[in-house]
């Protein structure tokens, strides 16, 4: 040690002249500088701030010893440590109120359309029933879903060959479009399906199944009481579940009624609008609702007065199961449920029903107290017109037209 410090002392007694510092820079680029042809006031100046720091510190280093860098260390480890605790200290305190300060963390508010596409890829027949976002102690997202499953509809409809089949297969496919899904429209055919009717389903984009009625239309009573006979035979065979409505082509619907039918629970009703044939004149046919309970029927007609139930074919819904689990229902009769061919005509609609609910407290009005009219039947035919072989013409027309 005390050979070090006659060294310090004999350099610190050594006089530095031509502004000379006690560092000695021997480095080529400063001899390069030193030497150099090219003066420059900037160099000169950031020489001389050099010559200025050095020896103020070296002297600083000298005076107080080896030891002061032991006391910068323990300096900045404190404040280290300071700044540790306090770090530590805030994050514990979030969510935590305390008196007169909170530091809660709330979330911002979130567009639930936007954000349950994005985060989850639900499928078209689940519905997003209730989204809640919630932020825990740690800060840790908390995201619910109540996925409630849509029922599935079951839409049956009897066609047969005639001049405006095509007008309205395509309208009532066109609707059917734009029913949220999951549904599926089985049509039935008389004898062979046709390739006509084929394509139309089949450009609707609508799921659907394509069946035949097996029976000779010459040997019937009424063909779309074996139609639909068929369509109930191959629901209950292949255990389809939902709601069946059966939907001639020829009536007119609205959107609203297929939302509503997903509400029914066993078998739901609403009155239709009905156009009299041969008359200038609208009635209206279906149940009379308090709410959601039918106390009564509409009726204009005398000859319907000996109906058990006042309802068209088009004015009411069951849910498939009654079809093939009739434990469900505490049904006593496992006979299967299909429309009569034996009886009257106009007693078909009365004598399904019979079969599927006792009396009227098995019934579900809707929409909720039958408030408006969501089913129209106009009773329009074309009989007059002549059937296009395969809906096409065999010639094209020829026009001839001016050029002006």
């Amino acid at each position: 040690m005390a050979s070090i410090r006659r060294t310090l002392s004999m350099h610190q007694d050594r006089p530095y002249q031509n502004g000379e510092s006690p560092f000695s820079v021997s480095s080529p680029s400063h001899k390069v500088l030193s030497k150099s042809k090219f003066w420059s006031p900037v160099s000169t100046f950031d020489v001389r701030i050099r010559s200025f720091l050095a020896g103020v510190f070296f002297r600083n280093y000298i005076r107080k010893g080896h030891r002061t860098w032991r006391k910068h260390f323990y300096g900045c480890l404190l404040f280290f440590l300071i700044g540790l605790l306090l770090g530590m200290l805030s994050f514990g305190n979030i969510g935590v109120k305390n008196s007169g300060f909170s530091s809660e963390i709330k979330p911002e508010p979130v567009n639930v359309k936007e954000d349950v596409n994005d985060v989850v890829a639900r499928p078209e027949n689940l519905v997003v029933d209730m989204v809640e976002l919630g932020v825990e102690r740690r800060l840790n997202v908390k995201e619910r879903f109540d996925l409630v499953p849509r029922k599935q509809l079951i839409v049956v409809t009897p066609t047969y060959n005639r001049a405006i089949q095509a007008f309205y297969l395509n309208r009532l496919g066109q609707v059917l479009r734009l029913v949220p899904p999951p549904l599926v429209w089985i049509v039935v055919e008389m004898n062979s399906a046709s390739m006509e009717t084929a394509e139309i389903l089949r450009k609707t984009g609508v799921m659907y199944r394509h069946l035949v009625c097996p029976k000779s239309s010459t040997s019937i009573k009424d063909r779309g009481v074996h139609q639909t006979n068929t369509a109930l035979e191959h629901i209950e065979r292949h255990k389809l579940d939902g709601i069946v409505y059966f939907a001639d082509d020829d009536n007119i619907y609205s959107l609203e009624l297929f939302e509503s039918m997903r509400e029914i629970s066993r078998f739901g009703t609403w009155p239709v609008a009905m156009l009299a044939p041969n008359k200038n004149r609208a009635i209206l046919e279906g149940p009379v609702c308090n709410g959601s309970q039918v106390i009564g029927w509409h009726t204009n007609e005398k000859s319907k007065r000996l109906h058990r139930f006042h309802v068209d074919m088009s004015g009411f819904a069951f849910n498939s199961t009654i079809l093939w689990d009739p434990k469900r229902w505490h049904r006593l009769n496992s006979d299967p449920i299909r429309q009569l061919d034996t009886v009257k005509e106009g007693f078909q609609e009365t004598t399904f029903i019979e079969q599927v609910v006792e009396d009227e407290s098995q019934m579900e009005a809707i929409p909720l107290g039958c408030s408006s009219i969501l089913n129209w039947h106009l009773h329009l035919e074309a009989r007059e017109l002549v059937y296009p072989r395969d809906w096409l013409l065999e010639k094209n027309l020829d026009a001839v037209l001016p050029v002006k």
